[in-house]
C-alpha cells in the first residue's frame, strides 16, 4: 500500500494563537478551506468543518471525555484520531494529521491526485 504524501500548511506560530472556544475547538483556514482544530488531553486534531450527515458546524459541537467530537445538530460522535463514526450511524468525518514543530503548528493535507482533488 503506498504511503500517503502530505502537503503541510502552517496554521499558527503557537498553540495559543489558535482561537479555541470554551469547547476546545478552533476554526482555521487551511488551503482555502475552513477546518476545525480540536484540543484533547494536550493533543491537537484537525477535522472537517461540517458534519458529513447534515452539515452541522462541528465548531459548534463539543469534545467529550472520550476524545470524540460531537456534532451539535444530531449528536453524532466521531473519533478525533480516526474520523470514524462512534455512535453507529456509519458516517466518516474527514480528518488530517497535525504536527507541533519548533516553528509552529502544521496540518497535513493529502497531495492532490490527478484530478486536483484532496
Amino acid at each position: 500500500m503506498p504511503t500517503k504524501k502530505y502537503q503541510w500548511f502552517k496554521v499558527a506560530d503557537f498553540e495559543t494563537d489558535l482561537a479555541f472556544a470554551a469547547n476546545n475547538i478552533a476554526v482555521a483556514l487551511v488551503n482555502q478551506k475552513n477546518i476545525c482544530i480540536g484540543r484533547h488531553q494536550q493533543q491537537l486534531f484537525a477535522f472537517a468543518h461540517k458534519c458529513p450527515h447534515a452539515g452541522g458546524l462541528m465548531a459548534q459541537g463539543f469534545i467529550d471525555v472520550l476524545g470524540q467530537v460531537v456534532c451539535p445538530l444530531h449528536r453524532y460522535k466521531f473519533s478525533l484520531q480516526s474520523g470514524r463514526n462512534t455512535s453507529g450511524e456509519g458516517y466518516y468525518l474527514k480528518h488530517w494529521p497535525v504536527e507541533k514543530r519548533q516553528d509552529g503548528i502544521y496540518v497535513g493535507m493529502e497531495e492532490a491526485n490527478f484530478l486536483g482533488l484532496f
